[in-house]
């Protein structure tokens, strides 16, 4: 195998023409066929991880991963098992853009970031938020299937009481519907949110939740993360009025490129977060936060302390409260050392052939 450089070169930004994104085609991965490197070299520099969660996640107690070495370094693709081929391509596009055409040259070097609380018992709160050391903002998962309101507001309150003063933003994920979203979140308020994630799963349900909440004064912004990510058209829910923010994902959305252009033409203030990543996967997060004009919000990219373990000594993880933006080289012997199954690997390395096969086909096929 040739030698490869293990740090990624950054790129100048290249410039977003307002009129250059066609909003159907917003969710495909920005590759040609002729660009994409061939599947032998995706499989030759290919490493498939599992690593432990510190707490379940999405249901998750390991988190797999499979890392792709480029030329100019790292990507990580992992999209979560469930995703059909054809959205698990944006995936697979954002790593090879990390490994084979590096990032935009970044505007700052320094990156706030919030901490995340699972969707925990109230008493683990505590024992959460002191892995991510001192912060400024707290993400807590709520509408939890098979837990109540009462345990949402009880996490939340906890939350509170142990960060007085921190930005408090809760993320639904789509599990509430309209009349109970608004509910909740007239309830939560009392403690103070920042904004509301996802409530309801739909973009005419995220402007109805925000159209009612602002009717009745209650004062939280609506965020949409899914309707924005999953959507054919990640622009609809800035045309509805249906959201005052958006978090964009890189690895979702096709690539730290692709991601702010769809930014560029929302005209609405981002949040950038992750997707459960390795500091391979934050890597690219923090360059897309990095690269943005304005970055208002603290960002959801301090999930590697959520993981028991990770791929590299120098894990991507907040200092007071902040990531400082550096390039991120796994170490050989954590690849070993979690080195997912013989069984897993075979399940990685044939959805890699299948999604790798999506991006060479020709459009329209």
């Amino acid at each position: 195998m040739p030698a490869h450089s293990l740090d990624p070169q950054p790129l100048d930004p290249q410039p977003l023409d307002p009129h250059s994104l066609d909003p159907l085609a917003a969710g495909t991965p920005p590759h040609s066929a002729a660009s994409l490197p061939g599947l032998d070299e995706l499989l030759a520099g290919s490493h498939v991880v599992s690593l432990p969660m510190r707490v379940k996640f999405r249901g998750i107690l390991q988190r797999e991963a499979l890392l792709l070495r480029g030329p100019l370094g790292w990507g990580e693709f992992c999209p979560f098992p469930e995703y059909e081929d054809a959205e698990a391509s944006r995936w697979l596009a954002a790593a090879i853009e990390a490994g084979w055409s590096g990032f935009p040259a970044p505007l700052r070097d320094s990156i706030p970031v919030n901490a995340t609380v699972p969707a925990v018992p109230a008493h683990r709160v505590p024992e959460v938020l002191a892995r991510f050391g001192r912060v400024d903002a707290v993400k807590v998962k709520v509408a939890e299937r098979g837990q109540s309101l009462d345990d949402d507001a009880a996490r939340v309150a906890a939350v509170r009481e142990a960060l007085p003063d921190a930005a408090i933003r809760v993320d639904a994920n789509g599990g509430w519907d309209v009349p109970e979203a608004v509910t909740a979140l007239t309830r939560l308020a009392a403690v103070g949110l920042e904004y509301a994630e996802q409530p309801v799963p739909d973009i005419a349900g995220l402007a109805e939740v925000r159209r009612r909440l602002r009717a009745a004064g209650v004062p939280v912004l609506i965020a949409a993360d899914e309707s924005v990510r999953k959507e054919d058209d990640p622009l609809k829910v800035a045309r509805a009025g249906a959201a005052d923010l958006i978090v964009v994902k890189v690895a979702p959305l096709g690539g730290v490129r692709r991601a702010l252009e769809i930014v560029a033409q929302a005209g609405l203030p981002a949040v950038v977060s992750s997707a459960l990543d390795t500091s391979v996967g934050i890597r690219a997060g923090l360059a897309l936060a990095a690269a943005l004009p304005e970055l208002p919000y603290a960002c959801g990219l301090g999930t590697v302390s959520l993981l028991a373990a990770d791929v590299t000594h120098d894990s991507l993880v907040a200092d007071d409260g902040a990531i400082t933006l550096r390039d991120v080289r796994p170490a050989p012997e954590l690849l070993a050392a979690h080195a997912a199954s013989p069984e897993r690997r075979d399940w990685w390395l044939e959805r890699l052939r299948r999604v790798h096969a999506v991006l060479a086909a020709p459009p329209g096929r």
